[in-house]
């Protein structure tokens, strides 16, 4: 059973605050287009401006470091059919170590962090005061060899702390990070598929997903 833990991205979404909103408008109109082709024919062709960090997106380790591997220099194995975990921690903020299990487990695994955070999607409260994975618990994730590691929050980072962190140091040892995922509550804790997988852009390190998980349920 495919699961879609992402967000719709719509005209005038923030996602961030401080960032423009996605313009998304016809650059080619369906009226427009009879023109152009046969009675009884037409097409749409679409428009969209927008910052990276819209929606629900990956980062690359060139989002943070000016040499990290880009968009068009991931691996596919880093972005799709991940072995995956799920761990839930609502009701926390400040996400440490503890909140793991033993790194074997987390080794080679996508990891997904369910915060409960996504509920309060595109309104005031998800800028206030989200949970955030502290920089002990990102180098556990890191040291313990996860292959992605993913959030349903605003930030992996505690958006006080301008040092950014868990983006350095994930990204520091390329490890891709998802965030603002959706509706984390619909799967397992384990034993499922994770795929996020960005258009493949030389010279960018962030680009929106269509994130989904593989499970077995019926």
């Amino acid at each position: 059973m495919l699961m879609d833990v992402s967000h719709t991205v719509e005209h005038g979404l923030v996602t961030y605050k401080g960032l423009p909103a996605p313009i998304i408008c016809d650059y080619l109109s369906r009226e427009a287009s009879r023109e152009i082709y046969s009675p009884g024919t037409e097409f749409h062709i679409g428009k969209i401006e927008m910052v990276a960090n819209t929606g629900t997106y990956l980062d690359s380790p060139f989002h943070r470091f000016a040499d990290g591997k880009d968009l068009s220099q991931l691996r596919l194995e880093q972005l799709a059919n991940l072995s995956a975990i799920k761990i839930s921690v609502e009701g926390v903020q400040a996400i440490g170590p503890s909140h793991f299990p033993s790194r074997e487990f987390l080794s080679g695994r996508a990891v997904l962090i369910e915060t409960g955070w996504s509920r309060h999607w595109n309104t005031d409260q998800y800028f206030e005061g989200h949970p955030f994975l502290t920089a002990d618990a990102a180098q556990l994730l890191a040291d313990a060899g996860a292959i992605l590691v993913g959030i349903d929050s605003l930030n992996i980072d505690d958006i006080q702390d301008r040092s950014r962190p868990a983006h350095t140091i994930l990204l520091g040892n390329e490890v891709p990070i998802v965030e603002h995922l959706a509706d984390l509550s619909s799967l397992p804790q384990q034993d499922f598929k994770f795929f996020a997988v960005p258009v493949k852009v030389k010279g960018f390190g962030t680009f929106p997903v269509r994130a989904f998980a593989e499970t077995s349920r019926a």
